[in-house]
């Protein structure tokens, strides 16, 4: 699959190389092509420093994992997306891209592309390895493409994700977001640590 990655700090950066390591197309995109983080992603395979634009021309799906105050000018510096997929990693905690409540909403609001939040509700750590003991963790998602959330589904599972689990339409974006502020609380505020994850358990 050939993935355009928007963003190559912690989040963006381990899907980079994760994905790349599952032998898909990586295309960073970047506003500097000096950029030192995506420089260093330059070491893993099937992967190259493009341009925004120029990166997401060439790709199939688009990964967000940026602020999410950014995504109106991203649309901007994106250029034709028509019928491409948008993986909205984003979380709208501290700031917003008014007058959209999160990244996904203004994406699907100001493009033609089909757009799913995923990759948004875990730390990195868990993103570069999902495995707990015996257990593979698990991944959710929203949106209204069926067909972007299959492709989340996939790439999640690419990287080891047990499974992908769907939140439901657009209307439960928000509270996938809070799904992600409930990591951040268990995680940071009450001292649980990084080293912990979400799992759907069943009788």
């Amino acid at each position: 699959m050939k993935i355009a990655i928007i963003g190559t700090g912690n989040v963006g950066g381990t899907l980079a190389t994760r994905w790349a390591e599952a032998a898909h197309q990586i295309y960073l995109g970047v506003q500097d092509l000096k950029d030192e983080q995506a420089q260093r992603l330059l070491d893993n395979p099937h992967t190259s420093l493009h341009l925004t634009a120029e990166a997401v021309a060439q790709a199939a799906v688009i990964l967000v994992a940026t602020p999410p105050q950014i995504a109106p000018q991203l649309v901007e510096d994106f250029g034709e997306i028509d019928g491409k997929i948008i993986i909205d990693a984003t979380n709208a905690i501290q700031a917003k891209p008014a007058p959209y409540p999160t990244a996904f909403h203004a994406f699907e609001a100001l493009t033609k592309a089909e757009v799913v939040k995923c990759f948004n509700t875990t730390g990195f750590e868990n993103m570069r390895d999902p495995q707990y003991g015996d257990l593979a963790i698990d991944m959710f998602m929203a949106g209204d493409s069926k067909r972007a959330k299959e492709v989340a589904t996939q790439l999640a599972q690419d990287i080891g994700f047990a499974n992908c689990y769907d939140f439901g339409t657009s209307e439960q974006v928000v509270l996938l977001e809070q799904l992600a502020l409930s990591w951040i609380n268990l995680a940071l505020v009450q001292g649980q640590g990084r080293g912990i994850a979400f799992k759907v358990l069943r009788r």
